[in-house]
C-alpha cells in the first residue's frame, strides 16, 4: 500500500533525455547540474522519491526539489537555484 501524496509523473521528450544525459557528463565542471539531471532521469525511470534519494545518496528532499522544479520549468528549472545563499548587493 502506498503512502504520502500520489507523486504526478514524469514523462521526458527524446530531447530532454538526451539533454540530461548530456549533463550528467558535467561532474568536474558543474557536479551539481550533474547530480540534478541524475536525479530527474532516476525519477523518470519510475522510482519513487524514496528510492532514489537512496539510489544516488541524497536527501529525500533534495530529490523532491528537483523533482517538482523540473516538473514546474522542464530543463530551465535545474540551472536556478532560486533560494541559495544572499540577496546581491
Amino acid at each position: 500500500m502506498r503512502t504520502g501524496r500520489p507523486k504526478q509523473a514524469l514523462r521526458l521528450t527524446e530531447e530532454e533525455r538526451d539533454g540530461l544525459h548530456s549533463l550528467t557528463h558535467r561532474a568536474r565542471s558543474q557536479p551539481l547540474l550533474a547530480r540534478r539531471a541524475r536525479v530527474v532521469l532516476a525519477c523518470a525511470e519510475g522510482l519513487d522519491n524514496k528510492t532514489v534519494a537512496r539510489k544516488l545518496r541524497g536527501s529525500l528532499g533534495m530529490v523532491g526539489k528537483w523533482r517538482s522544479r523540473f516538473l514546474e520549468a522542464r530543463l530551465e528549472g535545474l540551472y536556478d537555484d532560486r533560494d541559495q545563499g544572499h540577496p546581491a548587493r
